[in-house]
């Protein structure tokens, strides 16, 4: 029942998060139900982890431009290019699967929620359109023109899908912090290793970034000296081998000459020889190192020129920077103050369960319990402190495991039961699986001080077995207790609840079997201190009781039954005998006193 109960909350959470349709498939197929319940748990994870990976793999498009400084021109890695075109497509047509899901969930939404759903249309559109793909090789172009005046254009397209890009991440990352549990360990472990990753993510971003900016910078040098010298010619590596010499006065290596030519933060991916590398792993792990170096100090040790856009470059590295470093600092605040709140929690909690387990050492020293039984208590209760639970007395009994609870229910009632007049009157003190049946049927119950249990006129339905503290039974006219001639005190060992005992256990009862009609209390039960006692219901007595009969054989039954019809005899022979002698005596003393 618990497993079906489990599978309908899981297809429940499947048609949330599915379209209809797919749902539906789903169903049909009940083969691709394991496979749904195991991806979907898993579902946000996963396409954050995508979004990451995405803008991760785009700076792979920015190491594309190689620059041969013997034959000053610009070729291209076509390794490089390949890996990015097919990556980047890879993913983008896993986000347009993605977003067509989404919009067939979405397509049911009120016309009050259309603004938000367009404005997620045109975010998921503006964020897997192939702009790289498409711009990328205008830029190169641009590159090796004579006069290159659209790339500056160029490069804002390519920066400013970067913005959606991001934005989802922050949205899906957002959406699962909302949905998972954020005050555990193991949630407190990712947001470290989630910030971890953005830093990383940042730095290899902005170091592509500067690379790519170096190549289009020297570029710019090439063609301003072109120009100086009233020279026009393409930066494209298919044309012949030449020796431009003026190049290399106007845009020296060594000697940089910041009059002619500044090349500002850019000077050092020359000189580096990042430029001309064609093995991408060790210029893109230099790079990597300038991003996160420059990242860590907020820009403060890159020495600009007066070019525009390299201020604007620089200056976006010392905002991104401190951005993620206020980030990180709020992150790192939020997990200190989460690890001081859960120290003074488990502080407080090892003092309660103390406390608690000194009351409950207490609780089985006045009771008399054996040291075994004692100390699988006190094993049980530090599982619970394992599992963050409390334990009281009064929640005790009911959480023991059952063999252990059988055998408290019984260390409390089993003697008592032996000394019940009733008991011992159906010759029953002998039976111990019976005894030992209506101990396991007990309820621990608790009562506060000056606390009704039963109330004169009300149905008795169970007895009640006191085994610590003092209560009263009275009768009154009006149930306040201002009449007191009947009242009596119980305490441990006494019980209250004869009537029905008798009303089910004694042979005569001609209801034993029909708890549609139960004795009413003559007396009032109220609590004087706080009462500890174990209730015994008149259904489970009744099942007890029924289980004994069924199991007596026919000749058995008969047996008792004549038992029982002699005893009725009897009690009557005895009644009516009694009466008779009454009768004579009055009689005979009314014609004495006449004479």
């Amino acid at each position: 029942m618990a497993h079906q109960q489990a599978e309908n909350d899981q297809d429940k959470d499947i048609q949330e998060q599915c379209p209809r349709k797919v749902f539906e498939f789903v169903k049909k197929k009940k083969k691709l139900q394991p496979l749904v319940r195991l991806f979907l748990p898993w579902y946000r994870q996963i396409f954050v982890f995508f979004r990451a990976l995405a803008v991760s793999l785009d700076p792979l498009f920015f190491y594309v431009p190689v620059i041969k400084e013997d034959k000053k021109c610009i070729g291209l890695n076509n390794v490089v290019w390949t890996t990015a075109v097919v990556s980047r497509s890879v993913i983008d047509v896993i986000f347009l699967a993605h977003f067509v899901v989404e919009c067939m969930i979405r397509r049911d939404e009120r016309c009050a929620k259309w603004q938000r759903h367009l404005w997620f249309i045109v975010l998921n559109v503006l964020a897997i359109l192939p702009i790289p793909q498409v711009v990328m090789p205008s830029i190169y172009s641009e590159m090796k023109r004579t006069k290159s005046s659209n790339i500056t254009i160029l490069n804002s397209l390519i920066l400013l899908q970067y913005g959606p890009r991001v934005f989802q991440i922050y949205r899906y990352w957002k959406e699962l912090k909302s949905e998972g549990k954020t005050n555990n360990k193991a949630s407190q472990w990712f947001k470290a290793s989630w910030n971890l990753f953005l830093y990383i993510l940042a730095g290899h971003v902005l170091g592509a970034f500067w690379y790519f900016f170096s190549t289009q910078r020297l570029a710019a040098c090439w063609h301003k000296a072109c120009e100086i010298h009233g020279v026009e010619i393409s930066f494209n590596c298919d044309h012949s081998f030449r020796k431009l010499s003026f190049i290399d006065d106007f845009c020296p290596i060594d000697t940089p000459n910041p009059s002619t030519f500044d090349f500002g933060i850019f000077l050092e991916a020359r000189q580096s020889g990042s430029l001309e590398s064609t093995n991408y792993l060790p210029k893109a792990f230099y790079c990597f190192w300038w991003g996160m170096r420059n990242l860590s100090s907020f820009g403060s040790n890159l020495q600009t020129s007066s070019y525009i856009w390299e201020n604007i470059f620089a200056l976006g590295i010392s905002i991104f920077g401190l951005l993620l470093f206020l980030y990180f600092i709020g992150n790192l605040q939020i997990l200190l103050e989460w690890r001081a709140t859960k120290e003074q929690k488990w502080i407080k909690r090892r003092s309660d369960h103390k406390k608690q387990l000194y009351d409950l050492k207490g609780w089985m020293s006045k009771h008399g319990f054996d040291r075994t039984t004692s100390n699988s208590i006190i094993d049980n209760i530090g599982k619970s402190h394992e599992a963050d639970k409390d334990v009281y007395v009064e929640t005790l009994i009911p959480d023991l495991p059952t063999l252990l609870r059988r055998a408290v229910n019984r260390h409390f009632c089993l003697e008592l039961l032996r000394k019940l007049e009733i008991i011992k009157g159906n010759r029953l003190a002998g039976r111990e699986h019976l005894l030992h049946k209506i101990c396991d049927s007990l309820k621990p119950m608790f009562y506060n001080e000056h606390c009704y249990i039963v109330r004169e006129g009300d149905p008795i339905d169970a007895v009640f077995f006191i085994t610590d503290g003092i209560a009263w039974t009275y009768t009154s006219n009006n149930g306040e207790g201002s009449d007191s001639r009947h009242a009596e005190r119980l305490e441990k060992g006494q019980y209250f609840g004869e009537k029905l005992l008798e009303w089910i256990l004694r042979p005569t009862s001609a209801d034993m079997y029909n708890l549609s009609k139960l004795p009413v209390s003559s007396k009032t039960l109220k609590t004087h201190t706080k009462v500890e006692a174990f209730a015994l219901m008149a259904h489970d007595l009744k099942q007890i009781w029924h289980s004994k009969l069924s199991r007596l054989g026919t000749e058995q039954l008969q047996s008792q039954a004549a038992s029982i019809i002699q005893r009725i005899w009897r009690s009557r022979q005895q009644r009516m005998q009694s009466q008779a002698a009454s009768h004579l005596c009055w009689w005979f003393k009314k014609t004495c006193f006449d004479v």
